[in-house]
């Protein structure tokens, strides 16, 4: 076998391997809960060393594409891996192996880990196949995968209220499911495929192209939280362990916002989109998510809570790059998703931490806790700061390439949205930085313990995504950024890299 041939079935194994390990840590976890744990971080470590197997290549300006199998042509299971799906995978791996680590200590003296821990690598399986897949067939499937395992993840804890949040979660993803398979039906009766490797497939404005358009919107929306498509969310993180959480927040979220990119470049002509004026539902919607989600977040006293609305509010400029369609705002788009995964991360895991030393969970109670948990509230102050958009922080310069675009665009009034949110957002973050640092611990909410910080597994993986906010922020020429520029301009030029 050449090494073209190893390295064109890299996308496979990416997928595969994590799938069967699945299988593997579930006969284990019966008979070893250490080999249960060596193999639960050692499958995503392996993932992510598999990913960046890849970067020569894709560095290289190559498209690596792989066909697994052809089930009734033209549906079948292949995989595709550009710069875009490239930094996802890679991003999500290296997120998973640190949440991975995180679960470990966390996750001690709760129940039902005999299903968390093959749950959480089955979800990072069907997460590497959709970033991966190369037709909207095989990401269809992976989506799906992805979707259904994570319900198990919010239900962990089997409560009422988690049951309920997870029922509500089953029912807006089949949903979105079924509103994402009529999507590809129609776009496969536009146009007689279905695969990724072309690029703006429909490029003539129709009712069926619309409808399609349409029928994608919500069922990607869904996923990604979009206004009024957003429900299960803030019930789904306050009920989920706290890995589980920064993993919904952090990265599957952030599959509805690919799958998005990719039906606005690879299926329709992006350009059609905007003359035929399609993408001020977007930006509408934008919008609406934005404020929407900032405005709860402030009024939420549950730390989860009001992190869990402010994802939502983070997702809308997602959404709001998809609807500038500018080259800088589409390299804005793309680095805001990899900023606010480190971000989003860093919050929740430092969320956990706090609410397992001291088995509370609203915000006033955790009055002067930054001299407990230095460590843990350094890592938050930072990536709370930087999802304010304070210079020079990733979030900062994320919301920068997003007003540039707007510029460009010739739409000003985006600019001043994008100030607007980041007010509200250091309104309901920064009073969380001035109690846990210059509040007064109370008696009754005092960690419990003489230990300042929570198990070093569990605060290592905070303190790495918290100053990789920061490395983020100093060094943005770096290859997320880099990354962001390389996706940005291949979409924009409708380029396969």
């Amino acid at each position: 076998m050449s090494y073209s041939d190893i390295i064109n079935f890299l996308p496979a194994w990416i997928f595969v391997f994590p799938f069967m390990m699945t299988f593997v840590i579930a006969f284990v976890e019966r008979r070893s809960t250490f080999g249960r744990n060596v193999l639960s971080v050692i499958t995503p470590i392996v993932t992510f060393v598999l990913v960046l197997a890849m970067y020569p290549t894709i560095m290289n300006g190559d498209t690596i594409y792989y066909q697994l199998a052809n089930i009734v042509p033209p549906f079948g299971i292949s995989f595709r891996v550009d710069a875009l799906s490239f930094g996802l995978s890679l991003l999500s791996s290296f997120i998973w192996m640190l949440v991975s680590i995180y679960s470990l200590d966390y996750m001690k003296q709760e129940e039902h880990t005999d299903r968390y821990y093959p749950s959480l690598i089955l979800t990072l399986s069907g997460c590497m196949g959709l970033f991966l897949a190369g037709d909207l067939f095989s990401l269809f499937i992976f989506f799906e995968l992805m979707s259904l395992v994570s319900y198990l993840l919010i239900i962990h804890s089997e409560t009422k209220e988690a049951l309920k949040a997870g029922y509500k979660y089953l029912i807006v993803t089949i949903m979105g499911g079924l509103f994402l398979f009529f999507g590809i039906i129609m776009t496969f009766e536009l146009t007689q495929t279905i695969s990724l490797n072309q690029m703006a497939i429909i490029d003539t404005p129709s009712m069926l192209a619309f409808a399609a358009f349409i029928s994608y919107v919500i069922g990607f929306g869904m996923k990604a939280g979009m206004f009024p498509l957003h429900v299960w969310l803030p019930e789904a993180h306050p009920v989920a362990p706290s890995p589980a959480s920064a993993l919904l927040s952090g990265i599957m979220i952030k599959t509805g916002a690919y799958g998005l990119i990719r039906v606005i470049f690879h299926v329709f002509d992006y350009q059609m989109i905007l003359d035929s004026g399609w993408n001020w539902i977007l930006a509408v919607v934008a919008v609406i998510t934005i404020f929407l989600g900032s405005a709860v977040a402030i009024t939420q006293e549950n730390l989860k809570r009001r992190l869990a609305y402010s994802s939502i509010g983070q997702m809308g400029y997602i959404l709001l790059g998809l609807a500038i369609l500018t080259e800088t705002a589409m390299i804005g788009d793309i680095f805001h998703i990899f900023s606010h995964a480190f971000m989003k991360s860093t919050l929740f895991l430092a969320a956990g931490a706090m609410i397992k030393k001291t088995g509370k969970n609203k915000i006033s109670d955790f009055s002067g806790i930054g001299y407990k948990m230095p460590l843990t509230m350094i890592s938050f102050t930072i990536a709370a700061l930087a999802m304010i958009g304070i210079p020079p922080l990733n979030g900062f310069i994320s919301k920068w390439s997003l007003s540039l675009g707007a510029l460009e665009a010739g739409q000003p009034y985006y600019v001043l949205v994008l100030l607007l949110s980041s007010l509200m957002n250091s309104v309901y973050y920064l009073p969380i930085i001035n109690i846990a640092f210059f509040g007064k611990e109370k008696k009754d909410t005092a960690v419990k313990s003489k230990s300042s910080e929570v198990p070093m597994t569990m605060v290592l993986p905070v303190v790495i995504l918290g100053f990789g906010c920061l490395i983020l922020s100093l060094f943005p020429t770096n290859l997320p950024y880099e990354l962001s520029q390389l996706a940005a301009k291949a979409l924009i030029n409708g380029t396969p890299f």
